[in-house]
């Protein structure tokens, strides 16, 4: 395996690896998310780089990025329940159905191809950008949330889509709420809220998956997340997690939605590219 790469262009994608950081914990207080739809484009790029080979490549990133982004959700939901923003109840009701969800993607790194994590990637994330940039706050699918076993679907969705594409879910969370006419503030509290059962049983799940392919995986790797990923990103997104609440009110939330909006649909092209190629 090729993992040796010049010393200017690790440098440089070292670089990439802490602003992509310090992002993930700015949109992890202002969206409720943990930024893995930041993350996991930028450790393509770098795994691409150390020479990891293509038929793991995407599930080490997407495992990554569920490790590096724990800190970050405990931190933004610890912040949005001291202001008491958290609806409990629906955390409560989704988080053993989304923790079905993630072992039911952990089991798919497994053994699915590749192929497989970037078309999830580029569905999910194409549908976040497009509510993100054409979405209106008085779209609503009903007035009230299902009850309990349509509440369990929307959990195992939630789940599934996130051990997907290494993200803590916030994003589909703040769709399904907000859609059903929960205010934005309390939606974006509840899915930090779930994202902390979903990161941690993802980081696990992911380690355990892949186990089998050590032989394939760079060096400091456990399973399909890499330790030297971890190590360089998480305490730049943790550090930065705090901040997010902050700018909401200083910045307008309409450009920052438009500015991630594209950047999502920039990476999808990215993968839906390679899938072709």
């Amino acid at each position: 395996m090729g993992f040796g790469a010049p010393a200017g262009e690790l440098a440089l994608l070292a670089a990439a690896i802490v602003g992509g950081g310090m992002i993930t914990g700015i949109l992890a207080g202002l969206f409720g998310i943990g930024g893995g739809a930041v993350i996991v484009p930028v450790l393509y790029e770098v795994f691409r780089i150390l020479g990891v080979p293509e038929e793991v490549r995407m599930q080490l990133c997407v495992g990554t990025s569920l490790a590096i982004i724990v800190p970050t959700t405990i931190q933004s939901y610890r912040a949005h329940r001291a202001r008491g923003a958290v609806i409990e109840n629906i955390v409560r009701l989704w988080a053993l159905p989304a923790i079905a969800g993630v072992a039911v993607g952990s089991v798919l790194a497994a053994f699915a191809p590749a192929a497989l994590f970037k078309l999830a990637f580029v569905v999910i994330a194409s549908l976040i950008a497009a509510k993100l940039l054409f979405g209106r706050e008085t779209w609503r699918l009903a007035s009230e949330l299902p009850g309990r076993v349509g509440m369990a679907g929307y959990g195992f969705l939630v789940g599934l889509c996130s051990a997907l594409m290494g993200v803590s879910g916030g994003s589909v969370s703040n769709m399904i709420l907000t859609l059903h006419g929960k205010p934005l503030h309390n939606a974006v509290a509840t899915s930090a809220g779930l994202g902390v059962p979903i990161t941690v049983a993802g980081t696990a799940g992911y380690m355990l998956a892949g186990l089998p392919h050590q032989a394939l995986l760079p060096p400091l790797s456990i399973g399909f997340v890499s330790l030297l990923g971890v190590a360089v990103m998480a305490p730049v997104s943790s550090l930065t997690a705090g901040y997010g609440a902050r700018l909401a009110h200083a910045l307008s939330k309409r450009r920052l939605e438009i500015a991630f909006g594209l950047f999502l649909l920039a990476a999808s092209a990215r993968f839906l590219a390679s899938l072709i190629g």
